[in-house]
């Protein structure tokens, strides 16, 4: 369908341009703590804000600025609803692996609410029902089958008929309290928590080599430690496990669009091929930004990248009465 309002020319994720810049130092001398993160997105933040919550003195390591990677260019859904994996999860490795990764994923969320409410992180945080749906008979046993998997394992999940939305389904699984937030506001609160914790976060510090219990920048300062996080995007290091050749990229793509009208509770995503995938963001003046994502490949085997990005714009013209797209952005996961 021919679409009035088009993209913007450049990428320009929200999460980033609506927050405040870092301005970490660069790392200009040895030093030693008890543990290195290499690496300043969710995992290396998260991971130094409480191993320092620990009493530990720790040092993250970024080679451009932190949260500029994934992390500045996700969805941002804080949720243990993955597709249909826990009935494959069950089958395949066994029911407490299932129910371990069932509260691994639980816990993390509730572990972020905990955080952000102790710490007074504003960071946008709303608990939300995540919706799996479905517009094809043939995804409804799937459905079915992984509402039973999940309940054995203590999620809230349940099946539903229809969704709030402009769209005509055959049926859909919502799992209850799950959440989306800011993930750039809260790991700011956690970057200056860790600060505060007596740790330090280097930017523009790019770790070249790992030798023994040292980690070597591209200017020649080390840091020592005790123990050694790599937590960056790519294992720059391999360590004889020969992760480069277990691992490739997916790229997807991500509108950030305003509609007329609410955008209704909750987040969604379709089981069909290719990926819709929906949900809000509050703006300032009681306004909302809805993101429309999908579209994913495997790097270097996509359409033209425009293609992407007008193909989720044609989606969001079919279900929404769009009024502006003020951001577009792109990102990529390591797969195994």
């Amino acid at each position: 369908m021919s679409c009035k309002i088009d993209f913007p020319d450049k990428p320009n994720s929200y999460w980033i341009t609506s927050s405040k810049p870092t301005n970490f130092p660069e790392l200009k001398d040895n030093i030693t703590v008890d543990v290195a993160v290499i690496g300043g997105g969710i995992a290396g933040i998260s991971s130094a804000y409480l191993l320092s919550q620990a009493g530990l003195k720790v040092a993250v390591i970024e080679a451009n600025h932190i949260l500029h990677g994934t992390t500045g260019h996700t969805t941002a859904k804080l949720t243990s609803q993955h597709s249909f994996i826990y009935a494959k999860l069950i089958k395949e490795q066994g029911e407490e692996l299932a129910r371990q990764y069932a509260k691994a994923n639980d816990t993390a969320i509730h572990t972020i609410a905990k955080i952000a409410a102790e710490n007074k992180i504003d960071c946008d945080f709303i608990w939300q029902p995540a919706h799996l749906y479905t517009s094809q008979d043939k995804y409804l046993k799937e459905i079915e089958d992984e509402i039973i998997a999940a309940r054995s394992l203590g999620i809230k999940a349940d099946f539903v008929e229809a969704i709030n939305l402009p769209i005509t389904i055959k049926g859909a699984m919502r799992f209850s309290e799950q959440a989306q937030y800011h993930p750039v506001k809260f790991l700011r609160g956690l970057s200056n928590l860790i600060i505060k914790n007596a740790s330090h976060i280097y930017e523009n510090t790019e770790a070249i080599q790992i030798l023994d219990n040292e980690v070597i920048s591209r200017q020649g300062y080390r840091v020592k430690a005790d123990k050694i996080i790599i937590a960056t995007h790519y294992p720059f290091f391999d360590g004889g496990g020969f992760f480069f050749s277990k691992i490739y990229q997916d790229r997807t793509y991500i509108l950030g669009i305003t509609i007329d009208g609410d955008f209704p509770e909750g987040y969604y995503i379709n089981a069909e091929t290719p990926t819709r995938s929906l949900r809000s963001q509050p703006l300032e003046k009681d306004k909302e930004l809805v993101l429309v994502a999908g579209e994913h490949h495997k790097s270097g085997q996509g359409q033209d990248t425009d293609t992407h990005y007008q193909n989720l714009l044609n989606f969001a013209h079919e279900t929404f009465k769009v009024t502006d797209v003020p951001y577009r952005w792109s990102t990529q996961d390591c797969m195994t």
